[in-house]
């Protein structure tokens, strides 16, 4: 019995702890980097919706006549009025934008 337990190899304790430290390390590189990537690629995704509303804007104005006055009248022709991340899109002087950075006030 004793010669079956002395030819099995395996891994160590610091052999193991080591492939462990090397792990985390990596982990702690890569998991800040995906997070920031996710809010580019939601900051791009907002920028793409805008710019499809914007294109519809143009559009209601052919069909209309006149620009549309506020984002419900854009419904017939888009069907969302919001970024990826949930912010609200709002119309101001004809230009479609994200209601943070629209002026409040007249």
């Amino acid at each position: 019995m004793s010669k079956i337990l002395k030819n099995e190899k395996g891994f160590t304790l610091i052999e193991m702890l080591i492939v462990i430290l090397i792990i985390s390390i990596l982990l702690l590189i890569a998991v800040p980097n995906m997070s920031k990537n996710t809010a580019v690629v939601k900051d791009k995704s907002c920028e793409a919706t805008i710019e499809l509303i914007q294109s519809q804007v143009a559009v209601y104005e052919v069909e209309k006549g006149t620009p549309p006055t506020d984002m419900s009248d854009l419904t017939d022709y888009v069907d969302t009025i919001t970024c990826a991340d949930g912010e609200a899109l709002v119309l101001e002087n004809g230009k479609v934008m994200r209601a943070s950075e629209a002026t409040t006030g007249s």
